[in-house]
Formats: structure tokens, sequence, C-alpha cells
């Protein structure tokens, strides 16, 4: 293989690789435990927030 055609094969790798990963299927391993309720009481008063600028 020629000096051009390994570079060609490392470029296109090079940007092939990312978009493999970001558009394939995933590879998380989280738990599968389902929706979680929410057993807490809501927060009722109001929140005031300052820009503090």
């Amino acid at each position: 293989m020629s000096v051009f055609g390994r570079f060609l094969d490392g470029l296109t790798q090079y940007f092939v690789d990312p978009i493999a990963r970001i558009f394939g299927p995933s590879d998380d391993n989280y738990p599968a435990i389902g929706l979680q309720p929410f057993e807490g009481e809501p927060f009722a008063q109001r929140v005031e927030v300052s820009d503090g600028l």
C-alpha cells in the first residue's frame, strides 16, 4: 500500500470512528430497574431568584 493510501485510510478512520460511535447502538450498562415513583412531598413554597448582578 502506498503512503497516500495509508494516509487516506487513516484520515477516513479518523472521521468514521466518531460518527459510528455517535450514531451506533448505545453501549450503556444501566440496570433495567424501570420508573421509580416519587415518595416525597412537593416543595409548596415559592422561591425568589435574584440575578446577583
